[in-house]
C-alpha cells in the first residue's frame, strides 16, 4: 500500500535513478535473511536448501550491495551481479526504459558494475550470514579472452557464493551470446568448473530465450555432461512481441510481462531436452503466484523475478510466497519438489 502511494512520484524519475533510490532505501532498512528451511515451501536444489523457491534475479543488485535486505523482503534466495573482473561503466545513458503500458522493461545496461575487487570486499563482509546468495559472473566488454575472465571470476567468487551463475546470455555485450555455441560453451564451463578450486559450489548457467531447437538440445547435453547445478531459463529477449508503450522501439533486452509466453515455453523445452536431469530456474514475466506456480508445474524447481518488482513494489515477494503456499495446497501437493514438472 505504501509503495502504491509513492510509485507515481517514483515513475516521474528516470528508471535508472529510481533504481538507485531503491537500492539506497534497502541499504537503510534493517533486513536480513534466515537459515530456517523447514516451512511448507522449503526445497532443495543442487544440494542447497531454500526456504522458498522465489528468488531475486540478477540485474537488480549488480554490485552485491543489498543481498541480505532482499532476503529480508521474503525472497528465498538472491542473485547478485552480473559482476566482471574489472569495473566498467556500461553503455551510454539512457539505457533503461519502463514500458508501463506493457508492464515491461527494456535495458541495454551493458554489465555496468564496480568490478570484482569491490564486490569481493562486500561479499566477504557478509560471509557466514544466513541465506542463499548466488553470484552472477560475466566478462568485460573489451576483454581479449572472455573465457579467462569467467575463470578469474569463478576463482574469486566461489569461496563467497552459494552458487555461481555463468551469464553468457545478455544481449547487451557484443558477441557474448556466441559463448552459448556448443564448442565455446564446453570450453567456458570447463574453465569455470576448474577455477572453483576447493570451493566446489554449484554452477548454474543462464541462457537466452532466443534459442533454436538445436541450441536447446546442445545446451541440455552439455549441462548434463558437466553436471551443472541448474539452468536459468531465461535472460531477456531481443525479440519484440506487439507492445503498446512509447519506448517499445528501444534497443536492448526486453523483460517483464511480454516475455512470459516465450520464457515459459523455454522451461518446457529444457525440461523435455534434459529429461528432468538438470534443475531449472524459471525467470521472465513472473509477476504473480499463479505465474510462478505455472513455471514450477512446467518444470522449474526455482523461479526468479525482477521487472515485476518495479511495478508491484517490495511486497511482491511475500505476496507470491503466500500465494504459492495456497496454490500448492489447492492442488494437493505436499512439497514444491512434487509439483515440479507436474503439468
Amino acid at each position: 500500500m505504501v509503495y502504491s502511494l509513492f510509485r507515481p512520484a517514483l515513475f516521474l524519475i528516470d528508471p535508472e535513478s529510481a533504481h538507485g533510490l531503491s537500492i539506497a532505501a534497502l541499504k537503510a532498512l534493517p533486513l536480513h535473511g534466515t537459515d530456517r528451511c523447514d516451512g511448507p515451501l522449503a526445497t532443495e536444489v543442487a544440494g542447497l536448501h531454500f526456504p522458498n523457491p522465489l528468488g531475486m534475479a540478477a540485474g537488480f543488485d549488480k554490485d552485491a550491495e543489498v543481498p541480505d535486505a532482499l532476503l529480508g523482503l521474503g525472497f528465498g534466495f538472491a542473485e547478485v551481479g552480473s559482476i566482471t573482473p574489472l569495473p566498467q561503466a556500461g553503455n551510454p545513458r539512457p539505457r533503461l526504459f519502463r514500458l508501463a503500458k506493457d508492464q515491461a522493461v527494456i535495458n541495454r545496461m551493458g554489465f555496468n558494475n564496480g568490478g570484482a575487487e569491490q564486490a569481493v570486499e562486500r561479499l566477504a563482509r557478509r560471509h557466514g550470514k544466513p541465506g542463499i546468495v548466488g553470484i552472477n559472473i560475466g566478462a568485460n566488454k573489451d576483454s581479449t579472452d572472455r573465457i579467462a575472465d569467467y575463470a578469474t571470476m569463478a576463482r574469486l567468487m566461489a569461496p563467497l557464493a552459494s552458487y555461481l551463475a555463468v551469464n553468457v546470455s545478455s544481449p547487451n555485450t557484443p558477441g557474448l551470446r556466441a559463448l552459448q555455441d556448443e564448442g565455446a560453451l564446453t570450453a567456458l564451463l570447463d574453465a569455470v568448473l576448474a577455477a572453483r578450486g576447493s570451493a566446489q559450489v554449484p554452477v548454474f548457467l543462464k541462457v537466452a530465450p532466443d534459442l533454436e531447437p538445436a541450441d536447446i538440445d546442445a545446451i541440455a547435453r552439455i549441462a548434463i555432461d558437466k553436471q551443472l547445478g541448474a539452468l536459468i531459463v531465461s535472460n531477456t529477449t531481443i525479440s519484440r512481441p506487439p507492445l503498446a508503450s512509447a519506448d517499445a522501439g528501444e534497443a536492448g533486452g526486453l523483460s517483464g510481462a511480454p516475455l512470459k509466453p516465450l520464457a515459459l515455453q523455454r522451461v518446457r523445452d529444457f525440461r523435455k531436452a534434459t529429461g528432468g536431469q538438470v534443475p531449472l530456474v524459471g525467470v521472465g514475466g513472473i509477476a504473480t503466484a499463479e505465474d510462478a506456480w505455472e513455471r514450477i508445474r512446467a518444470g522449474a524447481s526455482l523461479v526468479q523475478l525482477y521487472s515485476a518488482m518495479a511495478y508491484a513494489g517490495p511486497g511482491i515477494a511475500r505476496k507470491i510466497v503466500h500465494g504459492l503456499e495456497r496454490l500448492m495446497k489447492r492442488d494437493g501437493f505436499a512439497t514444491i519438489a512434487e509439483a515440479v514438472g507436474s503439468e
